[in-house]
């Protein structure tokens, strides 16, 4: 424990990092202590006996006096117990830090000593973040989920919200979860904003690009599936930037994560049923109002359930260019989950009216997967073209295909385009794109 508190210090403290500490760290080899120190403050501040005639941060430094016995502590030390009490005053206690830092990605308490990061796309555990007990990380999920309109307690174990940077959010508390409140925050990623960021990235190639580009311009309906975290909602997000300032778009999420910069959105997010709010909104109610709302794109940010058969519909009766996710793990698997979802809706359809639904709707499905180096990659683009022994034919254009691993284990392969007579050219050359290098390709 001595040396995650050495760590942490140096790191939140770079500007003093020349100063000698080496002695000064007796007080943190009791980790009860620190918790002690903190509770104490913390608990006071909460049933507000802070006096009026003192300023916050003279009282803290009062208090920490007082709890530590009069140690003279360097001003490191001093600094570090100092900001610890003030990120659970001002802001979301062990956890502030992380939330700051660019390179975490997705933040997991799963107890009190028991704290995950995601750290370019491999999971790590953090041994310099802790919360003093179950009660702490509760409070600082209600503290979370509050200034959302969202509660969470005993009737409402349970809560999936956004913050404000977009960052997605679900808590579970007991009785539902048996260990304890566990909490899991997915950051925002500010750094992917567009193609070119993918592009930078590896994830695709500009052949690649261009293509999916083409294919929005000229409202081909997309479908972009992959596994939990295998980035759908970031690439979906950008395939969205490509869609025309003129079109009015719609976007239907349970938690709103996607960040359209056209001018004309309607962003429309579903409601859980609770003690404050009898009526549920699904998503599937949304799906059916938007297209009231005369859309001229329908986003929907995950496609689970019954609505599927209305987004399917969507797609059929002139709300060309939609674009949605699915939660699976190939181009096949997707198809069979909707046609699944299709019949959870209870409608009585054959199963072959229902695949030529989804024939007619799908057009485009980009397939995106996180790698075991944690990197992320559009693994495939395929199409749709009709149908091969009653069984919708996927047809594969672009893939990433496996080498084996580096000596540094990172993931060797390369993109191929795997398909030079693609069906979708010609619907976006009918709707007046060119695509001058998939075109000399077909030629051939």
């Amino acid at each position: 424990m001595k040396k995650s508190f050495e760590s942490l210090i140096k790191d939140s403290h770079e500007q003093v990092k020349n100063k000698t500490v080496e002695n000064d760290y007796e007080i943190f080899k009791d980790k009860d202590k620190l918790d002690e120190v903190r509770s104490k403050i913390i608990e006071n501040i909460i049933d507000d006996q802070i006096p009026h005639d003192i300023s916050l941060d003279d009282y803290i430094n009062k208090e920490i006096d007082k709890y530590l016995g009069g140690i003279d502590l360097s001003t490191v030390k001093r600094n570090h117990i100092f900001n610890l009490i003030e990120n659970e005053i001002n802001g979301l206690g062990p956890i502030t830090e992380l939330l700051k830092d660019k390179n975490v990605t997705e933040i997991m308490v799963n107890a009190p000593n028991e704290v995950y990061v995601e750290i370019d796309g491999k999971l790590v555990y953090d041994e310099s973040v802790s919360f003093i007990n179950n009660e702490h990380i509760l409070r600082t999920i209600q503290k979370i989920v509050q200034p959302l309109g969202r509660t969470i307690d005993g009737t409402n174990p349970m809560v999936d919200a956004r913050l404000k940077d977009g960052s997605r959010i679900n808590a579970i508390i007991p009785p539902l979860s048996i260990k304890g409140p566990v909490l899991t925050i997915r950051k925002f990623k500010r750094d992917l904003n567009n193609i070119e960021d993918l592009l930078r990235n590896g994830t695709l190639t500009r052949d690649m690009a261009l293509f999916l580009e083409a294919c929005v311009k000229s409202k081909q309906n997309i479908l972009v599936v992959g596994g939990t975290g295998s980035g759908k909602t970031t690439v979906l997000n950008i395939l969205s930037s490509f869609i025309g300032e003129n079109e009015r778009i719609i976007t239907i999420e349970d938690a709103a994560e996607l960040k359209l910069k056209q001018s004309h959105v309607i962003s429309l997010e579903t409601r859980v049923d609770n003690y404050q709010s009898k009526t549920e909104v699904t998503i599937r109610d949304l799906v059916r109002n938007s297209l009231r709302m005369r859309p001229d794109r329908i986003i929907v940010g995950e496609v689970r359930g019954k609505e599927a058969f209305d987004m399917l519909q969507a797609m059929n009766t002139g709300h060309e260019g939609s674009l949605t996710t699915l939660h699976a793990n190939s181009p096949i698997d997707s198809l069979n989950r909707l046609e699944t979802m299709v019949l959870m809706g209870g409608l009585e359809i054959p199963v072959r009216a229902i695949r030529d639904y989804i024939e007619n709707a799908i057009d485009i499905i980009v397939q995106v997967e996180r790698l075991t180096d944690g990197r992320r990659k559009v693994v495939e683009i395929s199409e749709i073209d009709g149908f091969k022994d009653d069984i919708i034919n996927i047809v594969p254009i672009f893939k990433f295909e496996e080498k084996g691993l580096t000596r540094e284990g990172m993931v060797d392969g390369e993109f191929k385009l795997v398909n030079k007579k693609i069906k979708t050219l010609k619907k976006i050359k009918n709707k007046g794109f060119e695509l001058d290098f998939l075109e000399a390709h077909h030629a051939k």
